[in-house]
């Protein structure tokens, strides 16, 4: 049956236009329902990561408390925030109270500078310039203040952003918790509505493990990586405090980018036991050889958090995690720190899972000339 060209124009036509319409309606709805997500993707992001990585503890608590899954999730909810949003929030306070106070004094002329001790000369490789720079602020701050006004500024204003990061990380890290209570109620459902995504993307067998490798993935690094870097930060953090340490709560986030960086949090503990013992504080000597000891034992609990924690180990090669943790920290502030690391990792499993996935070639036999006479005899 043939059909003429005018006609076959109008079908092409309204069939095109209908398609146009049926796509710009899809695109439509895709980007107005991103943007009514945006505002809290960070959140339910990271109530996603904090309910996969703890469910294996709300397992446990189940089965003690006979089931009833809505009163686990509670007592562990309160848990978690009695065990670390006490902590973060005393140190997240004292962290924002010293920047605005250096900022305050900074504004109104009245920051002062100790005089430094002739043993910070005798430091290696920087001693000597840092003795100089520290001696000239502390002899006349004014005219050292208006010589690098600039850049001092520079450095407040910025103190000032990473201040308010901190704090907004840990309300947004708190709300966390409470989303990651509700998941873990819901998990099941949860779980079957994932696995159904997965298996439209691909396929049933792929569905199914591509899920469980995610979650693996998750619980590994978040566990293993994150979770021990934020533990060891926090109990070096209150040992700081309470030591009367300095920029305890400064001490405690760059511990806690170490530890993700997977290097030693030695590195923050040993120089604030050196300045322990050299500050002149007035403490007697059996607190310094007990924070001592403290700052010891919490500078080496990654070595005993890490096989509790870990698990099965981190498959991710650290370089991945690293990059992930550091762009995490420079788009998202300190909450990408777990973020960034985990969903980098993450992506990063499933990519190389895909790609062992393929199939090999079929092997197709090359004929010789001996097998192609033997053809033709037969």
């Amino acid at each position: 049956m043939n059909v003429d060209q005018e006609t076959l124009r109008k079908l092409v036509t309204a069939d095109l236009a209908e398609t146009l319409i049926k796509v710009g309606l899809i695109a439509f709805l895709a980007i107005v329902c991103v943007r009514i997500f945006a505002p809290f993707a960070n959140l339910v992001i990271l109530g996603v990561i904090l309910a996969i990585a703890i469910y294996p503890l709300y397992q446990g608590l189940v089965r003690r408390l006979g089931g009833r899954r809505g009163l686990s999730a509670t007592v562990l909810v309160l848990a978690l925030l009695l065990l670390l949003g006490v902590p973060m929030v005393i140190l997240g306070s004292s962290f924002a109270s010293q920047i605005s106070e250096v900022h305050q004094s900074f504004e109104k002329g009245t920051f002062a500078v100790p005089a430094p001790n002739p043993k910070v000369a005798q430091w290696p490789l920087v001693g000597e310039r840092l003795h100089a720079a520290w001696t000239e602020a502390a002899d006349n701050l004014p005219a050292y203040i208006q010589k690098n006004s600039e850049i001092i500024r520079g450095y407040l204003r910025k103190a000032l952003m990473m201040a308010a990061n901190a704090a907004g990380a840990i309300l947004m890290f708190l709300a966390a918790i409470v989303v990651a209570g509700v998941m873990m109620v819901y998990a099941d459902a949860s779980k079957r509505a994932a696995e159904r995504i997965l298996v439209r993307l691909t396929n049933p067998a792929e569905g199914e493990s591509l899920l469980k490798l995610a979650i693996a993935t998750v619980r590994s690094v978040a566990a293993g990586v994150v979770g021990v870097a934020f533990i060891q930060a926090l109990l070096l953090g209150m040992g700081f405090l309470f030591a009367g340490i300095p920029a305890a709560g400064v001490w405690a986030a760059i511990t806690m980018l170490l530890g993700i960086l997977q290097l030693p949090a030695l590195i923050i503990s040993l120089p604030a036991i050196g300045y322990l013992w050299w500050a002149d504080d007035g403490s007697s000597t059996v607190m310094k050889v007990i924070f001592t000891i403290y700052f010891l034992i919490a500078g080496m609990a990654d070595n005993v958090l890490k096989p509790l924690l870990l698990g099965r180990g981190v498959d991710a090669p650290m370089l991945v995690i690293l990059i992930g943790a550091i762009g995490g920290m420079v788009t998202g502030g300190i909450l990408g720190l777990f973020v960034g690391a985990v969903l980098l990792a993450v992506a990063y499993k499933l990519f190389m899972e895909w790609v062992d996935s393929r199939a090999p070639d079929p092997i197709v036999p090359v004929a010789t000339a001996d097998s192609v006479d033997l053809d033709n005899a037969h």
